[in-house]
C-alpha cells in the first residue's frame, strides 16, 4: 500500500488541474481533511457526466472508479445519491468539476487511478 494525499490536499489538487485546463472546481461538501472520501460531479458546462469516487484497488493503491446511479443525465438522480451518501458519511467531500472534453477527461481521471 502506497501513502497517499490528504483528501485537502488532493482536492485542492483536482480544482487547479481542472482550472488549469480552463474548466472550473467547486467543493460542494467539505469532508474530513485528512481522512475523508471524495466524491466527484464531473460535468460539462454544468450538465452532469459522471460521478467518480476514490477508493482501494485490489492492489491496495486508491484509484478513481464509477459511482452512483447509471442514468444521471439530471441532477434529480445525483442529488438524492449525495444526500445518502453524505448522511451515511458525514467526512465525504463532495467536488464537483466542469471541464471541457468531459469524456477524455473522466477516462484519464480512472486510468490514471
Amino acid at each position: 500500500m502506497t501513502p497517499r494525499l490528504t483528501s485537502r490536499i488532493e482536492v485542492s489538487a483536482l480544482i487547479r488541474t481542472v482550472e488549469g485546463r480552463g474548466g472550473h472546481g467547486m467543493v460542494l461538501a467539505k469532508g474530513d481533511g485528512d481522512a475523508g472520501a471524495i466524491l466527484l460531479l464531473i460535468t460539462e458546462r454544468g450538465v452532469p457526466h459522471a460521478l467518480l469516487e476514490r477508493a482501494l484497488t485490489i492492489s491496495g493503491d486508491y484509484g478513481w472508479r464509477r459511482a452512483g446511479p447509471q442514468n444521471i443525465a439530471d441532477y434529480q438522480e445525483i442529488n438524492p445519491y449525495i444526500e445518502d451518501r453524505r448522511r451515511v458519511d458525514a467526512d465525504l467531500w463532495v467536488v464537483e468539476l466542469d471541464v471541457a472534453g468531459v469524456e477524455r477527461f473522466t477516462a484519464e481521471m480512472i486510468a490514471m487511478g
